[in-house]
């Protein structure tokens, strides 16, 4: 019995070592990080927003985001765990192609990017690939009367490149996009 006792109390104090030193990179990775773990705040006409966090633009003046599976709520993130092979799924995604292409007449014979018809897992996604953001300059540029010229040059300087120039993909935060797009004469 005492063996079993003292074995137990070594491999509790191994784990809360392993652990311990896992929670130390971890914490230590995401300080090297841009925003050093935390999150992005954001001040805009007196109201406070997250750069982390996916947001809703329902007015078609904005650019949107991914599509989410919980209606932005950051209390209830998720996804809706349904594989491609399901049909309720299929449906969903072919609607909103449907949408898509029914708000962006211009677009009709280009290729939707897959991320403006497909929730993210957590149904918080901020970003949009810079395809995505494109796709979208054509309509936009046409309500908000400015040159696409224009709209297509700001998606470009809001491109974050990968991180460390490899580390994923280029991304368009919506969020900032917006904000920028309203300063845009």
């Amino acid at each position: 019995m005492k063996n079993h006792i003292v074995t137990a109390f070594r491999l509790t104090f191994v784990m809360l070592a392993v652990v311990g030193i896992y929670l130390l990179i971890v914490y230590g990775g995401s300080k090297v990080l841009p925003a050093k773990g935390n999150a992005e705040i954001i001040t805009q006409n007196g109201q406070k927003f997250y750069a982390n966090i996916g947001q809703e633009f329902k007015s078609e003046k904005y650019f949107h985001g991914r599509p989410s599976s919980v209606n932005y709520d950051a209390a209830g993130s998720g996804g809706s765990n349904k594989g491609p092979s399901n049909e309720e799924y299929l449906e969903t995604v072919q609607k909103r192609i449907d949408t898509l292409k029914i708000n962006h007449p211009a677009m009709e014979n280009t290729k939707v990017p897959v991320e403006l018809v497909t929730a993210s897992g957590s149904g918080l996604d901020p970003d949009i690939s810079e395809e995505g953001a494109l796709y979208q300059v054509k309509k936009i540029a046409e309500i908000r009367n400015l040159s696409e010229e224009k709209v297509r040059d700001l998606v470009k300087n809001k491109t974050e490149k990968p991180f460390l120039g490899f580390l994923g993909p280029s991304k368009v935060n919506v969020l900032k996009l917006n904000i920028a797009l309203d300063q845009l004469k």
